[in-house]
């Protein structure tokens, strides 16, 4: 992986005192790193202040980072660490994770509703949407992270399970119990649709 070579280059160059270096990292991050506090961080002023502050963490921890994980992967943590405490400071909790509801491979329900844009379909749309948003919302934390990341962010389990530093396996359980909770609330409310 020439990227992961590069990055670590980088890394090492910032530890022996290259701050041009430490600007290539946040150039080659910026916009993955902003696109993710927007999802914690609705704001869009607040979430590039929060992207600053992580990425200024992320210069001041750098001298300790040992590279057992990828960088981008510390970045993550460091990132998702800073948006989460920013929500405290601000009483909020992560809301607003876009689900694409056209997207097959995550919820196979939109055969059933992309048939027309009639007002029912438009309000059944909005209401599963809903449900997916209050079903993640509510799972628990281990939970609501490992679906995130995998089904939102992209992430591989194995760059998973170093961004929650957990085993691979708990990952996949994480994944498997979080999309069973989701599945039972999508389910409740298509039976619903079918009887009404």
């Amino acid at each position: 992986m020439s990227g992961k070579a590069d990055d670590q280059r980088l890394v090492e160059r910032v530890q022996q005192g290259d701050k041009r270096a430490f600007d290539v990292l946040v150039l080659k991050y910026q916009h993955k790193i902003l696109k993710l506090i927007m999802r914690y961080v609705r704001n869009p002023a607040d979430a590039l202040d929060v992207s600053q502050e992580a990425f200024i963490k992320a210069y001041r921890a750098l001298p300790n980072f040992r590279g057992d994980s990828a960088f981008y992967t510390w970045l993550y943590r460091i990132a998702i660490n800073t948006a989460k405490n920013h929500l405290v400071v601000m009483k909020r909790r992560p809301l607003d994770f876009d689900v694409d509801l056209q997207d097959p491979e995550s919820y196979e329900v939109n055969a059933r509703l992309q048939d027309t844009d009639t007002p029912d379909a438009i309000a059944q749309r909005e209401e599963l949407r809903e449900t997916v948003e209050d079903a993640i919302e509510a799972l628990p934390e281990e939970l609501r992270v490992a679906i995130v990341l995998r089904e939102i962010e992209g992430m591989s389990y194995e760059e998973i399970a170093s961004a929650m530093e957990c085993p691979v396996g708990t990952v996949r359980s994480r994944i498997f119990r979080a999309r069973e909770a989701i599945d039972g609330r999508i389910g409740n409310l298509l039976q619903g649709a079918d009887s009404g």
